[in-house]
């Protein structure tokens, strides 16, 4: 091995694979909370330019992390050799992934309806995606130590991002900022299958399912994965497409409620006080 793979090789350092709600996924979450508690806090009502600052350094941690990741899954030493194998199935373009490819539209463009869309994409379905995996991880967990971590940060990082998106545009958040969301969320969708069907398995052997919406490979996920087996495939799509859409609607709904909630209980207090005074 060269000095470039002895690296590769020692950041794919081991540990017991960990499982739901261990210490590992406890301490994870409690720094997430963290985390996402101080930015709400500390920066709702930062400048435009300390925000672009602080979604820069995220991405660039994810993107750091990504690349860490693509590279120590080609990487295989059998004891002899090394070799190198792209694993297609880690191929960066599932829905979590997506966040990658969004943010630099809201980091760099001007205000205006595409930087809009991206962050009520973010902060709707790439919101309910990360919440899914980073509170029910499931087997996203390996034994491979970096791996575990680049996973708590990426998802993590999804849920701190969604939260602070929200409450960043706490004033602006309506039905119509939903529904840009839902035309970031189409445009994903078909990139996704556009992918799947061009790299379908007459052209790799190697799984790849980008979104878990293949019509050539069987989708693993929980409740679609039935739908697939027993539907048509469009009305297993159709199904995703409808499932995914619900799920945007009801994180913003939540997170609506949750606003309208908090306004009503400032405005309470700030009566008392003048009428106090």
């Amino acid at each position: 091995m060269n000095v470039f793979e002895k690296v590769i090789y020692f950041l794919q350092g081991e540990m017991p694979t960990p499982t739901n709600y261990s210490l590992f996924h406890i301490i994870s979450m409690l720094l997430i909370v963290g985390l996402t508690v101080f930015l709400c806090i500390k920066f709702k009502d930062c400048s435009n330019k300390t925000f672009r600052k602080i979604l820069l350094i995220a991405w660039i941690v994810m993107v750091v992390f990504e690349i860490y990741k693509q590279i120590v899954f080609s990487f295989n030493w059998d004891g002899n050799q090394v070799v190198w194998d792209y694993q297609w199935y880690a191929f960066p373009f599932q829905m979590c992934s997506t966040i990658m490819y969004v943010l630099p539209f809201i980091i760099f463009m001007k205000d205006g309806v595409v930087k809009d869309a991206c962050m009520a994409y973010l902060c709707t379905f790439s919101l309910f995606a990360g919440i899914t995996v980073f509170f029910y991880p499931n087997d996203v967990f390996i034994s491979m130590i970096g791996i575990n971590i680049q996973t708590m940060v990426h998802h993590g990082m999804q849920v701190v991002l969604g939260i602070f998106l929200l409450v960043y545009n706490r004033h602006r958040l309506n039905w119509k900022y939903y529904l840009k969301g839902i035309v970031v969320f189409l445009i994903m969708l078909t990139i996704a299958n556009v992918l799947n069907i061009i790299l379908n398995p007459k052209v790799m052997s190697e799984s790849f399912n980008m979104f878990y919406v293949s019509p050539y490979r069987d989708c693993t996920l929980p409740i679609l994965s039935m739908i697939y087996e027993k539907t048509p495939y469009i009305v297993f799509l159709l199904c995703y497409a409808i499932g995914m859409l619900l799920a945007g609607a009801l994180v913003y709904l939540v997170a609506w409620g949750i606003m309208i909630l908090a306004s009503r209980k400032k405005h309470f207090v700030d009566n008392k006080y003048q009428t106090q005074k």
